[in-house]
Formats: structure tokens, C-alpha cells, sequence
């Protein structure tokens, strides 16, 4: 028990009201705590010195006791550290609480009961390719917590309602004290609300919510890729005890193309072209995501695996601004089969053409012509 005077620990008046009590305090506790302190037993000293002036004067019994008898008007055991100080030490500190954790320490932070934001849901949905090239409009279902009709979310039966916590007493917590500190704990009886039911709602067994199934209609823009996500404000799971709900989020998953290949708004692909095209020139149909095939011209004497570019042939951009392009890859394409003039005139053309030079493809590769040959037949006929 400290034998100095308490108004002069707290560095007040003796005229101070509550107010300015509070002021004087949060500064020294601030200033003194054993975590901003290394330690420093001086330094726990002088704040347990505060705490039990504050826990004096800031007590109307205790402060008349004091200010008529000093030390001696309180009594064996009156003064010296109180740790029942700290219940609202939260309030003390003026919201610093929480910055320095001095809430989870003494006991002071939030009551857990009361209104709580109902949760976040996610609904992942695939679409195809070209669902996500177009935009589309669809019916997404999932389960979801939702208000209770019957109690209106109290959890309690028609007729009756919460009565207070008998373990807590109300408070929502149980506080245990450790060495100089009181530690708090969520009451388990009633999870942090200070209430309890005695009579449950028979339609949500007292919970307050029930699940339901709930059915929503969604737009998915154009130009959507995988992993973006919708939010639904407001369509995630109700709140308990009034609060407000959780939002959804869709979260989309696009089919890959058996053709085009992504990247960002822009198309890739590979085509197969004639030797005669690629060598003479001449204009050819590529395939699209739009109705009809677009138009290409392939300039004379074009190599395989020249690309070309058709801008604004891509995919829309998903905020509606622009479109990217379509980049087409072209590959020579050889026939299967060799007619008698097609031979003649190829053997002609190798006669008067120098000997190639290049490095041979490897054994086990495929014959990448043919390849891409038939899967572009597969996919577009």
C-alpha cells in the first residue's frame, strides 16, 4: 500500500472531478506500463502506485474516507492495488486500449454479445469459355443463415425473452486474477451476450436464425476471367441479434477452350494453312468466338509461325471499355496423301529449290501439322 498522498500521485487537485481523474491516470498508465518499461521494477511500481490512487478517489465511499481520515480512513486492505481498477480500463484510456492491448490484459475489452455482422459467403461458379466471352444471366442456390420468423432473431419462444447471465451476472465475462492482473474470459454459459434463454424458440432451437435455401439471380459481365469475383452485398449470412449481413461472393471459374488460348482480353491461336497459301499468298476464314469466321490475308511467301494480328477481335474488356485482339499463329499445312500432279509439280519445285538446312524434329515428337490439323477440323468441321 503506498503511503503517498493520492492526489499527489495523480498529480490533481483535490477539487478534481471524475474527469479529470480519469485524464490523470490514463496519462501515468500510459507512461508507466511494465510492457513500455523493459521491465523496469520502478517503473511497475509507480503505475501500481496510480492504480491504487485511482482505485481510491475514483470510489465516492473510499474518496470521503480518504479526504476525512487519509491512509488510515481506509482501512487494512482498503487501499493498496486493486485490479477490479482495470474493468473499465477501455474507457479509461480513451480507446487506447486497443493499441497497446491493455483491453485483452485487464479485462477491459469489447463485450463479445450484442449485435454481430452475419458472415461472408463465397459461391464459386464455372462457366464455359464462351459464356465468359458473351456475359451471361444465371440462378445461383445456397444454403444461408437467416433471421428467425418466429422470434425475430432472439432465440427465445413467443411469450418469453433473454434473462440475464447467472454465471456473469450479465457482464458477459469472467475475469480470474493472475499475479497483479485480472484476465477475462468470454462467460461460456452465454458467449459473451449476458443473456441467457430459458425458453428456446422451438423453430431455431434458440440460435435466433435458421437455414434456408436461398435462390438469387446473377449477371456475369462479358469479358469475366478466372478467379474475378461478384460481390452481392448484403446476401451473405443474416447477423445475430440485429446485426447487419454478410455479403456474397461469386467466384468465377472459366472452362479453358479447346482452341483459343487467354491472355488477359487477348485470343491466341494456331491455324493450319496450305504450302501453296503460304507461299503464293491468298485470303483465308479464321475461326472465332463470333458468329462467322473472321477474314485474314496471308502476304506472299509467309513463314510458319508468322502471327498475325486482328484487333478488336478479342474479348471484351469485363468494365465494358474495349475489346482486345485475336493474334493468329499460322502453320504450313501438308496433304495426307499426294495426287499424281500434286507430286509431279513438288518434285519439280524441289529440283529448282536449294537442299534445306534444319535441325530434325526428335523421335518421339508427334507431327505437330497434323496435330493442329485435325484438332482445328474437330473443334470448328
Amino acid at each position: 500500500m503506498s503511503t503517498r498522498d493520492y492526489y499527489e500521485v495523480l498529480g490533481v487537485s483535490r477539487e478534481a472531478v471524475e474527469s479529470d481523474l480519469k485524464a490523470a491516470y490514463r496519462k501515468l498508465a500510459l507512461k508507466y506500463h511494465p510492457d513500455r518499461n523493459g521491465g523496469s521494477k520502478d517503473a511497475e511500481e509507480r503505475f501500481k502506485e496510480a492504480a491504487e490512487a485511482y482505485a481510491v478517489l475514483s470510489d465516492p465511499q473510499k474518496r470521503a474516507a480518504y479526504d476525512r481520515f487519509g491512509h488510515a480512513g481506509l482501512g487494512q486492505g482498503a487501499g493498496g492495488f486493486d485490479p477490479s481498477v482495470f474493468v473499465g480500463f477501455e474507457d479509461i484510456l480513451g480507446g487506447l486500449g486497443d493499441m497497446f492491448g491493455f483491453g485483452d490484459i485487464f479485462g477491459g475489452g469489447r463485450r463479445r454479445g450484442g449485435p454481430q455482422q452475419g458472415a461472408h459467403l463465397r459461391y464459386d461458379l464455372e462457366v464455359t469459355f464462351e459464356e465468359a466471352a458473351r456475359g451471361l444471366e444465371t440462378s445461383v442456390q445456397f444454403p444461408r443463415a437467416e433471421t428467425c420468423e418466429s422470434c425475430r432473431g432472439s432465440g427465445a419462444a413467443p411469450g418469453s425473452g433473454p434473462t440475464v447471465c447467472p454465471q456473469c451476472h450479465g457482464r458477459g465475462q469472467l475475469r480470474y486474477q493472475q499475479g497483479f492482473f485480472t484476465v477475462a474470459r468470454t462467460c461460456g454459459q452465454c458467449r459473451g451476450s449476458g443473456t441467457v434463454v430459458a425458453r428456446p424458440c422451438p423453430a431455431c432451437r434458440g440460435d435466433g436464425r435458421v437455414h434456408k435455401d436461398r435462390k438469387l439471380t446473377v449477371k456475369i459481365p462479358a469479358g469475366i476471367a478466372t478467379g474475378q469475383r461478384l460481390r452481392l452485398q448484403g446476401e451473405g449470412e443474416h447477423g445475430s441479434a440485429g446485426g447487419p449481413p454478410g455479403d456474397l461472393y461469386v467466384v468465377v471459374q472459366v472452362q479453358d477452350h479447346p482452341f483459343f488460348r487467354r491472355e488477359g482480353n487477348d485470343l491466341y491461336c494456331e491455324v493450319p494453312v496450305g504450302f501453296t497459301t503460304m507461299a503464293l499468298g491468298g485470303d483465308i476464314r479464321v475461326p472465332s468466338l463470333g458468329e462467322e469466321p473472321e477474314p485474314l490475308t496471308i502476304p506472299e511467301s509467309t513463314q510458319t509461325g508468322a502471327t498475325f494480328r486482328l484487333r478488336g477481335k478479342g474479348l471484351p474488356d469485363v468494365s465494358g471499355r474495349g475489346r482486345g485482339d485475336l493474334l493468329v499463329t499460322v502453320q504450313v499445312s501438308v496433304p495426307k496423301r499426294l495426287t499424281r500432279d500434286q507430286r509431279r509439280v513438288i518434285e519439280e519445285l524441289a529440283r529448282v529449290t536449294p537442299p534445306d538446312k534444319f535441325k530434325p524434329r526428335q523421335a518421339d515428337s508427334e507431327p505437330h501439322d497434323r496435330n493442329l490439323f485435325e484438332r482445328v477440323k474437330d473443334i470448328f468441321g
